[in-house]
């Protein structure tokens, strides 16, 4: 990377992982600590509390992207922290359930990440742009990791309310760092002849990406509904889960440099390929694991959320980055705000899933119907051919 590539790279996977801790943190201690307001009694006003962040996102992920094509990134990412930061904020002062409800609908308000992927593949070329995603990807799975340790012991000392307060905070510094650390923006894309929006619709190759990315995520969702259980099962206590998420996570970061290799050599598409059947191979070893009714072992749900986490790093770096490269050059952002509203919508379906087939089919039917996806998704992308960024093919 040049040095103007790596400055784009690290600060907008810097306003990345601001942004996802203060969501992150959040997540493992909602369900419980929402119990303490108005209305906690009520697990599916709870729930939609907590998902409703996903769907709001979704529907505004597209107008936010070809906003950012059209009056430019920095000001798209600016404004949806602001309505981030205000959903926080909101959240923060919340007396009931439907106050956290209103204070989370608002912070999905403020979606970005199609600007701000849009504008990391504005500032990289083509050959380094799966490796700067890549980083992006390493940001916020190490702020996952982050946040299942942190977010216990803070929820327990200021419960709730300061971890919204806590995530505004959070917006308003990925604020300064979009305004003072982002390079500057390139006006390419502004100055470019506008495209159909149909044109983003009729590539192939793009609505393959697109469904790869609501795959990975309903998958993603839907199997952490089924995996805690089993790790409480193999005699690991709540708490301690971090100790196995946490290695799972960064050893598959460790293992990433295996995909760039093979980008270098030009062999993308078998990276892509390869991750995906490292998610199945993960699916249907769960499933095999689950329906055997022996005691899992830690050591083998640690191994397999390792392969599960090296196909799905891999994969948020890869097809981001072959999003930008395959959409037309002035419609990037509206192409990226498709595969983010796919990307809503597959943590929104995962989780429904998920709790289905959990009640009524158990963690061996969870299994088999998330591997089956898969399956079905290797077979989608297999005619996929990787092109260099800037037109439809």
């Amino acid at each position: 990377m040049t040095s103007g590539e790596r400055r784009a790279s690290t600060s907008l996977a810097l306003i990345f992982a601001l942004r996802m801790l203060g969501l992150f943190l959040v997540l493992p201690v909602f369900a419980l600590e929402a119990r303490k307001y108005p209305g906690g009694d009520d697990p599916a006003l709870v729930g939609l509390a907590m998902g409703i962040y996903g769907l709001t996102q979704a529907f505004l992920q597209l107008p936010l992207g070809l906003a950012s094509d059209r009056f430019g990134r920095k000001r798209v990412i600016v404004a949806g922290l602001v309505v981030f930061a205000a959903g926080s904020l909101m959240a923060a002062l919340a007396d009931s359930v439907m106050g956290l409800l209103a204070g989370r609908a608002l912070q999905g308000a403020g979606a970005v990440s199609a600007a701000v992927t849009a504008l990391l593949a504005d500032q990289t070329r083509d050959e380094v742009r799966t490796k700067a995603m890549a980083l992006v990807g390493a940001s916020i799975g190490l702020m996952f990791a982050v946040a299942l340790v942190a977010a216990p012991p803070l929820a327990a000392r200021f419960g709730l309310s300061g971890l919204f307060t806590l995530t505004c905070v959070l917006a308003v510094a990925g604020i300064a760092v979009v305004l003072w650390v982002v390079p500057p923006e390139p006006a390419r894309h502004q100055e470019a002849q506008r495209a159909p929006l149909s044109a983003v619709w009729r590539h192939a190759d793009l609505l393959r990406l697109n469904a790869g990315v609501f795959t990975l995520h309903t998958v993603q969702m839907a199997m952490w509904v089924a995996v805690p259980a089993l790790l409480v099962q193999a005699g690991l206590a709540k708490s301690a889960h971090w100790q196995i998420y946490l290695p799972a996570v960064v050893l598959s970061f460790v293992a990433m440099g295996g995909l760039f290799a093979m980008e270098r050599r030009g062999r993308l598409r078998a990276a892509l390929l390869l991750a995906i059947a490292l998610v199945l191979v993960a699916q249907l070893a769960f499933g095999l694991l689950s329906a055997s009714g022996a005691t899992p072992s830690v050591l083998a749900l640690g191994t397999l959320l390792f392969v599960f986490f090296c196909g799905f790093n891999a994969l948020e770096a890869t097809q981001p980055s072959l999003v930008s490269r395959m959409a037309p050059a002035n419609l990037r952002g509206a192409a990226l705000g498709v595969y983010n509203t796919l990307q809503s919508l597959g943590l929104f379906a995962g989780g429904a899933l998920g709790g289905a087939l959990a009640k009524w089919a158990g963690a061996p039917g969870l299994f088999a119907a998330t591997a089956l996806l898969t399956a079905l998704w290797l077979l989608i992308t297999w005619p996929l051919r990787p092109v260099g960024g800037g037109t439809a093919h």
